[in-house]
């Protein structure tokens, strides 16, 4: 599943109150991205790979399995690999 708006090739937008749960423990790893923690609606998008980086201001918290990423400002996630992942400023 994967309804995030498209900004070209491998990359996707990702609005101001995203929240990211970060799956680690999976030998693939799993991305969940919702467009806002507040919102209480089902996940934007559920991808499988790996976080490799948050360029963008954020507050990164752990959890048991992973740990969450919650972005203070519009972003991009930007495919870098093979299910690899990266959040960039704007």
């Amino acid at each position: 599943m994967n309804r995030l708006a498209p900004a070209g090739e491998g990359r996707w937008e990702l609005p101001r109150h995203a929240h990211l749960v970060v799956s680690e423990r999976l030998e693939r790893g799993l991305l969940t991205i919702y467009d806002c923690a507040a919102a209480q609606q089902p996940p934007t998008a559920t991808l499988l790979g790996t976080l490799e980086r948050v360029d963008a201001d954020a507050e990164t918290r752990p959890n048991p399995t992973g740990r969450v990423v919650s972005l203070r400002e519009p972003a991009t996630l930007v495919a870098t690999g093979a299910d690899r992942y990266a959040i960039e400023s704007g």
